[in-house]
């Protein structure tokens, strides 16, 4: 501040204007010199421009940037996805809560929800074999526990006809004869079904359900071997050179076997393979046999060797003559079915060598032909301990074979539907005869009339623990459903012999009922 000070100082004093005129009067020198004096402060920075040309610059110069406050995840968090704050093992946790209507949805929100859902699939229908040869169900579904490889197995026609058999579904043409073996046709190699269970075991370790058709053994060792955890296995076309893989499952409780479907395939089960499966298989608790082959032998072996079978169930069997007597070697037995049989065994022998189930608790009877008294009373003599009896849409029951019923005087419950040939006098002779029966059952038995009713019959109504009796009503509407039409008797969509119509014209097609038992048949339109 001083040195400014000083430079105003000198450059009032120094060098000051020289004075020509001598004849100046004083006063007007006095004037002068005052106003020389007084000179104002823009006079002053004209004359020294260097502080006011720091000034300007300074003032030309850009602004200091200002340092911004670094971003965080709480500024922009309702910009982000949320659930990537969230671990994979908490968000398995929540989608595995949503319900069922809302999991395919999932699917399509990210890849990451793509795999998270994925992981939490459990069970899933193959129909396309290239899924499971490209290693693409691995991939996608590591954590599967049960397979359906049937409809996979299958090679597909372009074609609007749909044949079914219960799980096997098969698209084929117009030309067909019901006298084929269509599966048969149409079943990819067994070499490429092999690989593909060699594939899927070694991608699934924990696998616990198997269904599959037209393997080979070496297949099934190759499950066997990397699947110790199997427990549920279901085969079709199997053969006895088939059980010998499934003999390698020593943990498996649940088996169904396939045979022979008429018009799809056939394959034979005899006593051979009943035998190996009953030496490897002893941890057995359901068996169903559909389609096998076999006589009393294969079936005392599966009783003596696999003592932990509580379920057994026949389904269109063809088993040899005298089988019936084999079921006495079933000591812990519960449930004994027999389901679409056209006979259950054309000569049992002699009563006394027959046996019984001492530990059965149900009897369940449908759609089978029960026309042969001498089987009936065998079957009845077999099961005789059993507390349950259940018939529904079996043909040939008349009131002189429900009367064989008698012989099982421990049963407890019965229930009778579709039973059109039995009337009220037949059922009621035998309800009567039991003397521990609590739960009675009776559905779409036309002939059974309440005026009939006597009334010992109604006492023992009026005792009875559990009662269901509509005789001749075969379905019942909801009251919300009355005058809708629902209900009503429709016209037949086919019949022993008529035409369908294809998309590229009328094609004739005979629909034998004895050629084709079973077939549920469907047209889609295009």
């Amino acid at each position: 501040m001083s040195s400014f000070s000083e430079k105003i100082l000198n450059t009032n004093t120094t060098n000051p204007k020289p004075n020509n005129s001598n004849n100046t009067p004083p006063t007007t020198k006095k004037m002068m010199t005052t106003k020389h004096k007084r000179n104002s402060w823009s006079e002053f920075w004209l004359e020294n421009t260097n502080p006011l040309q720091n000034i300007i610059f300074t003032m030309k110069l850009p602004p200091p940037s200002i340092k911004k406050p670094p971003q965080t995840l709480v500024h922009n968090f309702p910009k982000i996805d949320r659930t990537l704050l969230l671990s994979d093992v908490l968000m398995l946790k929540i989608l595995s809560l949503l319900p069922e209507s809302q999991k395919n949805a999932n699917f399509l929100v990210c890849k990451r929800w793509l795999n998270l859902q994925g992981r939490l699939v459990r069970s899933i229908k193959v129909l396309d074999w290239e899924f499971i040869e490209s290693g693409r169900i691995i991939v996608r579904f590591p954590n599967l526990t049960q397979v359906d490889l049937v409809n996979g197995c299958l090679v597909k026609e372009n074609s609007d006809i749909l044949v079914s058999h219960k799980s096997v579904k098969l698209q084929i043409g117009s030309g067909f004869s019901p006298y084929w073996r269509m599966c048969e046709e149409n079943i990819l190699p067994v070499e490429v079904i092999d690989r593909g269970l060699k594939a899927l075991a070694s991608g699934c370790p924990n696998l616990r359900k198997l269904v599959v058709i037209g393997a080979s053994e070496f297949g099934l060792l190759s499950v066997a071997e990397e699947c110790l955890t199997l427990q549920d296995l279901e085969l079709h076309k199997c053969n006895d050179q088939i059980l010998r893989g499934i003999a390698a499952c020593t943990n498996l409780q649940i088996l169904r076997l396939v045979g022979s479907v008429n018009g799809f395939y056939r394959s034979l089960v005899s006593d051979i393979g009943l035998t190996i499966l009953a030496q490897g298989c002893k941890r057995l608790v359901k068996l169903e046999l559909a389609g096998c082959e076999g006589s009393f032998d294969g079936i005392k072996a599966i009783g003596q060797c696999c003592q932990m079978l509580e379920e057994l169930t026949f389904c269109g069997h063809k088993m040899e003559s005298g089988w019936l007597a084999g079921l006495s070697y079933y000591e812990n037995l519960n449930t004994l079915r027999f389901l679409s049989c056209e006979r259950i065994d054309s000569n049992p022998g002699p009563e006394e060598y027959l046996g019984f189930c001492p530990s059965l608790e149900t009897l369940h009877l449908q759609k089978c032909q029960l026309r042969d008294k001498k089987s009936l009373r065998a079957l009845f003599k077999v099961c005789e301990s059993v507390k349950g009896i259940v018939i529904r849409d079996c043909w040939g029951l008349n009131n002189e074979m429900f009367n064989l019923a008698k012989a099982c005087r421990r049963v407890k419950s019965i229930s009778l539907e579709g039973c059109s040939l039995l009337s009220t006098e037949g059922v009621e002779s035998v309800i009567l005869s039991w003397n521990q029966l609590e739960s009675l059952s009776v559905i779409s038995c036309k002939n059974l009339k309440n005026e009939e009713i006597s009334p010992a019959l109604l006492t023992l109504f009026a005792a009875l623990k559990g009662l269901k009796w509509t005789p001749d009503a075969k379905s019942l509407l909801a009251p919300s459903l009355v005058g809708t039409g629902m209900g009503k008797k429709g016209r037949k969509l086919f019949k022993k012999s008529g035409d369908i119509r294809h998309p590229m014209g009328w094609t004739p097609l005979v629909l034998n009922s004895e050629a084709c038992p079973g077939w549920d048949l469907k047209l889609s339109s295009t």
